[in-house]
């Protein structure tokens, strides 16, 4: 049998079994060591009453982790990074990335804290990180949300400026839900749509077992991808800044903590020369 039938062959494969093929000779780079957070800063905004308002709004700020919300714990054999939730914060890598597919496993802990608790517990990956720390909701950098959350995991959110054209068909006045076959709808802060768009899948498993995701971005487009199964594909990602619209194809990574426990491990990524054939056949 010919190579590309075979490579053919594999690609439905994946798209039918929700398997995502690494990358042949892809070269990984270890986000985290498995053994402490070097290679992240961490990020604490102000102390929040039950209902998610500052306290004295004084940030707690750059690492500084009096409470310890970020560490690193063993679990079942492997070193891990536990983060609390118990204030609202995040950790940023070091160095900015652009033009890469990014993969961790995630899953719940059982702990949430303030507003969020007994409530889905709620956590995000937040990329092209760019500008201040805080910029959103006293605790994040501008940047492109990859939501983490109970029942809503490969959901999308602007932060604190970002814009991204995605798919979707109104559900309520508002909600929206990706369709790759809807027209185009620009979301972001302060839009008529707002800057949720909702995923078009389900595929979290269940509370308490590990979740993978893929997160791949090149040039001005990113894909959402929760266990194999494609979650959305976003178009055009830029950001406001001072009434102008700017590109947004790179930054820092951060993960959040959003008032639940979660813990996260093998955090890697490759660089990229293309998106997927078989993830962007819609395109």
């Amino acid at each position: 049998m010919k190579l590309a039938k075979i490579i053919s062959l594999l690609l439905v494969s994946a798209m039918t079994t929700g398997f995502v093929m690494k990358q042949i000779n892809s070269h990984w780079e270890e986000l985290f060591n498995g053994k402490d957070l070097n290679g992240w800063d961490t990020y604490i905004g102000p102390d929040l009453n039950d209902n998610g308002k500052p306290i004295n709004g004084q940030p707690i700020g750059l690492n500084n982790d009096p409470r310890h919300v970020f560490t690193v714990v063993k679990m079942n054999g492997e070193y891990v990074i536990r983060i609390s939730g118990e204030n609202w914060g995040a950790i940023s890598t070091a160095k900015e990335y652009k033009n890469y597919h990014l993969q961790l496993e995630f899953k719940w802990g059982a702990l949430s804290w303030g507003q969020k608790k007994g409530k889905k517990k709620d956590s995000g990956l937040l990329y092209h990180s760019v500008g201040k720390y805080g910029a959103d909701y006293f605790a994040w950098m501008r940047s492109q949300e990859f939501q983490i959350e109970e029942g809503n995991c490969g959901d999308y959110w602007g932060v604190a400026g970002g814009v991204a054209d995605i798919p979707a068909i109104k559900k309520s006045d508002s909600e929206y839900v990706y369709d790759p076959y809807a027209s185009r709808i620009t979301f972001k802060e302060g839009g008529k749509e707002g800057r949720r768009c909702i995923k078009g899948a389900d595929a979290e498993h269940p509370t308490g077992e590990w979740n993978t995701l893929d997160l791949y971005c090149y040039g001005d487009t990113s894909i959402h991808v929760i266990n194999g199964r494609v979650m959305m594909i976003l178009y055009r990602e830029r950001q406001t800044d001072n009434g102008r619209e700017l590109p947004l194809t790179k930054g820092k990574i951060q993960i959040q903590s959003e008032g639940a426990e979660v813990f996260y491990r093998h955090i890697q990524i490759e660089t990229i020369e293309k998106l997927p054939a078989g993830l962007v056949s819609g395109m």
